[in-house]
């Protein structure tokens, strides 16, 4: 359940939250409205080969989606959640300046305006470049770490998560108001960058951004600020290294064992799960002398709190189902490819009108904004009403959903490429990859469709499924849990692409990633990915039988038994 509104008082409420929303907003707007163009502009400002170009997107992409992790600890542990936000509101403005200065100085670029004449970027030109990326990546994580559990900080007061239709209608809108904002990135800076150019198209994000930043700053009296406290992944080692330091304790032995509990703790002693971790909070010996006056351990890397071992329990615990949604987000990862094969299909809605090549992604967030608003505001009431009882899909459903229908937007995609390669063929494209065939990129719309709904089964459940299982203390990593997956998607997803460009470029072969993509085989390297999503569902249900009953699905178990009474 979320936490009670605070109600009078003069901080915090539902008037904290559109500045909140707002910083996040055009944050997101800034930096997504960058990635669907961003592998036209590294080709043709600095002569990059496709492989190349999307290798450097990659690892921005992963360092973007790390940042916020290493952000929530910092928030928690040190800087508190306000000046995470704002710290990370100015990064982005100063990596968003950055990039523009990239474009308006002709020095440093490695091509004329027209990319017709191109050498290989020197080490000012990239260093300025990968700077640019890394600050953006900086506020990205500074902004994303933090923002919903600051506006959580706004409404709630009492420390229960455990209402499953609060929580899923929380993130549903959440991710509907987050899904808005890239809807208008991928049409409104995209649009600008085609229509305008780089000088123009990179100076939008810029304005964005100090509008972001601005906005946060202005309502900072009216916020609630709490203090950090200590940090998650140090109490994490510090479990640990009591826990090995106490390896040849045996539990067994005493069952009236002392534990370490924090001051005011409902709980008595640790679980049964991963009960090795216990001997961390297990009190040996004299306690007088492991602990000071008020309580508290004298060594925490020799004696821990039973709450400190159940948080890392709780985390390990969901380590494997977390882990499911690597390979989910390697299909979220391809938009550079994707971006240049609809370049090369007819986007033409009316002879006067084409939709940008990087904007057709908007029709997965469509989908995905759409599936939210049909799924809470039709499906659930109706199935309510036909049952007599709250219908509910519980998280780990629709995780498993999720993941299915990302199998599905791959089959799609792949069979999609194997018709545009073999039309742009037909039309005499094979020695150009800039021609445009007469295949429609509508064709490109089930796979995207599929995408935006795998998403909003996978993502928004497991966001749901990190806060319903972990305590509140760990809710900044909860929140931030799926971006460490993304970041190794996004390792991964490189790792991929160049051992499958360097196996199928041997003995002068044309690469399956070639930067002509009418001699390249996308299609075939879609299905290596489709592969991999069909064996990650299935590994997935191995996962999900493995964990057993979730928090999530004991609230539906007691509210259908409190119905039934």
């Amino acid at each position: 359940m979320l936490k009670e509104p605070l109600l009078g008082t003069s901080k915090g409420g539902l008037k904290t939250l559109p500045f909140i929303i707002a910083n996040e907003a055009f944050e997101k707007v800034a930096s997504y409205g960058l990635l669907p163009n961003m592998i036209m502009y590294l080709m043709a400002s600095y002569g990059m080969e496709l492989a190349t170009g999307s290798t450097f997107i990659y690892y921005w992409s992963a360092a973007t989606n790390l940042a916020p992790v290493i952000g929530a600890f910092l928030a928690d542990s040190f800087v508190g959640r306000f000046w995470m936000i704002g710290l990370g509101s100015i990064f982005s403005l100063l990596g968003t300046l950055l990039l523009w200065l990239t474009a308006i100085i002709p020095g440093a670029r490695s091509c004329n305006d027209s990319g017709s004449e191109c050498v290989s970027p020197n080490f000012f030109q990239l260093t300025l470049l990968a700077l640019s990326f890394g600050i953006m990546s900086i506020g990205a994580g500074g902004i994303r770490s933090s923002s919903v559990a600051f506006g959580t900080d706004q409404l709630l007061k009492r420390d229960n998560f455990g209402n499953a239709g609060i929580l899923e209608r929380f993130f549903n809108w959440y991710y509907f108001a987050a899904s808005a904002s890239v809807v208008a990135a991928l049409t409104f800076v995209v649009y600008i960058q085609d229509k305008f150019g780089w000088k123009v198209g990179f100076g939008v994000p810029v304005v964005l951004m100090l509008l972001s930043a601005i906005s946060f700053f202005l309502a900072s009296p009216l916020y609630i600020k709490f203090k950090a406290e200590a940090g998650s992944p140090i109490a994490f080692s510090q479990v640990l290294t009591a826990s090995w330091k106490k390896r040849h304790l045996k539990l067994s032995e005493r069952e009236d064992k002392l534990y370490l509990r924090r001051k005011d703790s409902t709980l008595i002693k640790p679980s049964h799960k991963l009960s090795f971790l216990n001997k961390a909070c297990t009190i040996v010996g004299n306690a007088e002398e492991q602990l000071t006056p008020d309580g508290k351990a004298i060594n925490p890397w020799n004696l821990c709190t039973i709450e400190e071992v159940e948080e890392l329990k709780a985390l390990l615990k969901v380590m494997p189902i977390w882990s499911t949604g690597v390979i989910m987000s390697v299909t979220a990862t391809q938009t550079p490819f994707k971006v240049l094969l609809t370049k090369t299909m007819d986007r033409h809605i009316t002879s006067n009108f084409e939709i940008p090549a990087g904007s057709f992604s908007t029709f997965s967030v469509i989908s995905l904004v759409l599936w939210i608003a049909i799924y809470d505001l039709i499906v659930i009431p109706l199935a309510t009403k036909l049952f007599g009882k709250r219908a509910h899909l519980s998280a780990r459903t629709r995780m498993g959903i999720g993941l299915l229908l990302s199998f599905v937007s791959m089959v799609a995609m792949a069979i999609i490429e194997y018709v545009r390669r073999e039309t742009a063929i037909k039309e005499g494209f094979s020695d150009n990859p800039n021609g445009v065939t007469h295949m429609s990129a509508l064709w490109l719309l089930p796979h995207h469709w599929f995408s935006g709904m795998a998403e909003a089964f996978f993502v928004v459940g497991q966001s749901e499924f990190f806060c319903s299982e972990f305590p509140k203390s760990m809710l900044s990593v909860a929140t931030n849990l799926n971006g460490v997956g993304m970041s190794l998607a996004s390792v991964f997803a490189s790792i991929l692409l160049n051992g499958i460009n360097y196996n199928t470029s041997k003995d002068g072969q044309e690469s399956w990633v070639s930067s002509n993509i009418n001699k390249a085989h996308f299609d075939y390297y879609y299905w290596v990915i489709t592969a991999l999503s069909l064996l990650n569902f299935f590994y997935y249900l191995i996962c999900n039988k493995a964990y057993g009953t979730s928090s999530d699905e004991q609230d539906d178990n007691f509210n259908e038994d409190t119905v039934d009474e």
